[in-house]
């Protein structure tokens, strides 16, 4: 008995493929750029991804790597070949993930995220969505950089914007406020009682690549902008909480990824208290993603994590952005970045 479907049209026709664990085990070497690394992400033996590609370079009739001293390096056909068979492969592996039918959470779930909300805010609770869903493997990327949710392989990201696109595959995660906030020390060594004329006097740390910061608090608080004695200028907004607390000037404060700084101590609002301007935080994804179990748990629980707005036990993250040690079971880090 035959099933007919339009899709495939009238003619008979069978595809002419390699074995397909062998497109497989090519796509994770030449991505990797490693036998060693592919294996341990595919779960076989080197000797097995050796043997895979001997076996695809044969049927294929050209070699697709050239093995010498200095390593492992793509062919020019390989290179090619490899650009496909990715693309091919995240296609296969979206349509398998948003299968109307699968309702478990299990797998892989790959999440590009801004490096501050990152470090800040989502690792140190990552312990609970581990606990939570033991089954979801769950990869966080922090490079700075546009994402394509199909050709990069990502299922979500986590991105600063001042309003939404227009799509339901955006979802408001939190607001972000501001308050100026600076070191204990630094503002009793300054001994100004006044916080706004403390300000007016003191180098204020700017974050060149927020969308808001100093210019538009001023703004929202009716007050002219000042430029204090000297503008020190960084590139992220935990460079901008570090230099705070090594005393080199007044940051503006931004919650909730800063709450870990100002509960600890290490940080102290002045000019309150917060106030609520355009940018937010932001889950994005494509219409389909958001029917997989993994992404609807996913969100479901950050939704719940930021709506608690509870802060993490001080043990559980570190200046330095370490993860916790119960998170790294089925976490993998990849490309930290600057953002």
């Amino acid at each position: 008995m035959s099933i007919a479907h339009p899709f495939w049209g009238q003619e008979r026709m069978g595809f002419r493929l390699p074995p397909m664990n062998t497109l497989r085990l090519f796509e994770a070497a030449a991505r990797l750029g490693s036998f060693k690394q592919a294996a341990e992400e595919v779960h076989v033996t080197p000797s097995a991804v050796s043997h895979g590609l001997r076996t695809l370079e044969h049927w294929l009739g050209a070699e697709l790597f050239l093995r010498d001293a200095r390593g492992l390096t793509l062919t020019q056909a390989g290179e090619a070949y490899a650009a496909e068979v990715h693309h091919a492969l995240t296609i296969l592996a979206s349509a398998t993930q948003v299968f109307p039918g699968r309702r478990k959470a299990t797998g892989a779930l790959s999440v590009s995220v801004a490096p501050t909300f990152a470090n800040r805010w989502l690792l140190p609770r990552l312990t609970k969505f581990a606990d939570r869903y033991p089954d979801i493997n769950i990869t966080i990327d922090t490079a700075r950089r546009h994402v394509d949710f199909l050709t990069d392989g990502f299922d979500l990201a986590i991105r600063m914007a001042t309003s939404s696109r227009p799509s339901e595959s955006w979802t408001e995660l939190v607001a972000e406020t501001f308050v100026p906030v600076c070191s204990p020390e630094f503002a009793r060594d300054r001994g100004c009682r006044e916080e706004i004329r403390l300000i007016d006097r003191a180098p204020l740390i700017h974050v060149t690549a927020a969308s808001e910061d100093w210019a538009a608090w001023f703004q929202a608080k009716g007050i002219a902008m000042v430029s204090g004695s000297r503008t020190i200028n960084v590139d992220t907004i935990q460079l901008a909480a570090e230099a705070a607390i090594q005393g080199l000037g007044i940051a503006m404060g931004r919650r909730p990824v800063m709450n870990g700084y100002i509960d600890a101590g290490d940080l102290i609002e002045i000019a309150g208290p917060p106030i609520s301007l355009a940018t937010r935080y932001w889950l994005v994804g494509t219409h389909k993603s958001f029917d997989r179990p993994e992404i609807k748990s996913f969100r479901n629980w950050i939704l719940q994590e930021l709506k608690s707005q509870s802060s993490p036990p001080a043990a559980s993250h570190s200046r330095d952005g370490r993860v916790p040690v119960g998170a790294t079971r089925n976490l993998r880090l990849v490309a930290q970045g600057q953002a």
